[in-house]
């Protein structure tokens, strides 16, 4: 099986707003889609899934026009929608009979999501003090958090084999996103096409092995992350010594990066100007307790292709 864009196009009067975006995934993994607010990539996917009609340009999956109605997929949309008046339970039966999941399959599904989840006081709480079962809570009773779990949730239950989600972990706390994590490294694991759009690179760095980063609807940069990182040579340094070092930083023609308690990060040519500020610092009998060389980050390769001006 095999996925593939090619040439989409979506204007608005005069306004392109996806200008012939292409990229294929030839097997299963996770793809990163990148951008600022405004740059495309949701109007992108919304073409991808059917829900957006494009200008033109083709959505193929295995070689043929992919018909989103007739496949099994998971989506996990960056504005929220779950309805704030129903139960959850309610809610996720659902979406579950829209998949085509059995009601009986889809309690059992849904008893499982809502434990991995951690939901269960939610979506099966206790027995009332009468001993009666209670209900489920509605959606308006959770945090932001908890319906976003209730989301990826409703996402998974029928076990989709193409996956996309958009902004997963946006407003997560740390806990929540450990959890969300570890649940997109199983799906992963179960050899699924997984798109994700996302502001945290990190995130994308931790997932994706390829990427296309748009701006204003045009791609900027497109490819095997690993290679592009080290096309830009590694010239990420971060120094932490125990004496100052600012003069010998200034006399070696280093540029300073950003500067912090743990750590100084600096921009150097690559290994050769790199080792040479390390032997100056060993020669004044500095005490050097970190001394890393890096490629740059998905982050800064990002604010480069794109410009930290550039969001609408």
């Amino acid at each position: 099986m095999s996925f593939e864009v090619r040439n989409l196009v979506k204007s608005y009067g005069e306004k392109t707003v996806v200008n012939g975006l292409s990229f294929k995934m030839d097997g299963p993994g996770v793809y990163a889609l990148l951008g600022t607010n405004g740059a495309g990539k949701t109007t992108s996917i919304r073409m991808i899934l059917g829900m957006l009609k494009k200008d033109s340009g083709e959505v193929l999956w295995d070689g043929q026009e992919m018909q989103p109605e007739k496949m099994n997929i998971g989506y996990l949309a960056e504005e929220r929608g779950l309805y704030p008046k129903y139960t959850l339970l309610d809610q996720l039966l659902y979406f579950a009979k829209l998949k085509g999941v059995g009601k009986s399959k889809a309690m059992e599904k849904i008893k499982y999501w809502s434990g991995r989840l951690q939901l269960d006081e939610y979506i099966f709480p206790p027995k009332t003090a009468k001993g009666k079962p209670a209900k489920s809570m509605r959606a308006e009773q959770l945090s932001k958090g908890n319906q976003q779990k209730v989301q990826l949730m409703a996402a998974l239950l029928s076990d989709p084999e193409f996956v996309v989600l958009d902004e997963p972990m946006s407003g997560l706390d740390p806990v929540n996103t450990d959890l969300f994590k570890e649940v997109i490294r199983d799906e992963i694991s179960k050899d699924k096409y997984v798109i994700m759009s996302s502001h945290q690179m990190p995130t994308i760095e931790e997932f994706c092995s390829d990427i296309t980063i748009m701006n204003r609807g045009n791609v900027v940069l497109q490819g095997n992350l690993n290679e592009i990182k080290k096309s830009y040579g590694r010239v990420n340094l971060f120094v932490k010594c125990e004496q100052p070092i600012d003069e010998y930083i200034e006399k070696a023609g280093l540029t300073v990066i950003e500067e912090t308690p743990a750590e100084t990060q600096l921009r150097v040519t690559g290994e050769e100007q790199a080792m040479a500020f390390l032997n100056t610092l060993i020669a004044n009998k500095i005490t050097v307790i970190r001394f890393d060389l890096r490629e740059p980050s998905l982050h800064e390769i990002f604010v480069e292709k794109v410009g930290a001006g550039n969001e609408e």
